[in-house]
């Protein structure tokens, strides 16, 4: 039913998470990034920011043709609609999981991100920008421990904003945080990664693929793109 365009990067563990907690069927459709396949013409049809995940849903709901849908946060919230799972039905909590959903498509996600960039692949070290990236790193993890202080789960029971956090705050390491320093994303963490449907999830990415995402071959391709003519 569900094609999805994957490789095994965080973005990309959101919706195979998702898709095992809710038996939907799927195929993957590996996209390897680091070898460019994103730029292909016939990805970017599915997914014109040529990044993934993508989905391309064979069965949509209005009974019409094949829909293709990018952006990892949209994907959840369409497939969350469809299966009517890991959204809950009330009003204030829905719009919780909604807004704590947001907050990792615009600030959690992409933080760390340029925290681990420049601490791993620039090929200068900027002080400035390590320091920069440091702090919204310990400041973002900090919202997520106050959060969790007195909710088992981001929105209160697990849902799509837990599905989108997790994969991120798995490489805490990576974005130099000490997650003994915050018991509350450490316990939620782990209660998390013993799910079997996420188990699952990452099994799939290591039958995929057990090699970093980027490499020095890879650096040109993943970091050095203008904008395509």
């Amino acid at each position: 039913m569900i094609d999805l365009y994957y490789w095994t990067t965080p973005n990309g563990h959101k919706i195979t998470i998702f898709l095992e907690e809710t038996g939907l069927d799927y195929t993957i459709k590996p996209v390897n990034i680091g070898a460019g396949e994103q730029f292909d013409d016939a990805f970017l049809k599915i997914s014109p920011n040529n990044k993934i995940p993508a989905i391309v849903d064979r069965r949509p709901d209005d009974g019409g043709q094949p829909l293709a849908m990018f952006e990892s946060g949209a994907i959840l919230e369409y497939l969350s609609e469809k299966t009517g799972q890991l959204v809950p039905p009330n009003l204030r909590e829905r719009w919780q999981t909604i807004q704590w959903l947001h907050w990792q498509m615009g600030g959690f996600g992409p933080m760390l991100g340029q925290n681990h960039h420049f601490k791993q692949y620039a090929p200068e070290k900027l002080p400035y920008a390590i320091e920069r990236y440091d702090k919204e790193a310990e400041r973002l993890y900090g919202v997520m421990d106050d959060r969790l202080k007195d909710h088992d789960f981001l929105a209160g029971e697990y849902s799509i904003a837990d599905i989108a956090c997790y994969p991120w705050a798995k490489l805490h390491e990576r974005h130099g945080v000490d997650i003994n320093e915050l018991p509350h994303v450490k316990r939620w963490l782990e209660a998390i990664g013993e799910r079997p449907a996420v188990k699952r999830a990452y099994e799939k990415a290591e039958d995929i693929n057990t090699d970093p995402v980027v490499s020095e071959e890879s650096k040109s391709i993943l970091f050095g793109q203008g904008r395509r003519k």
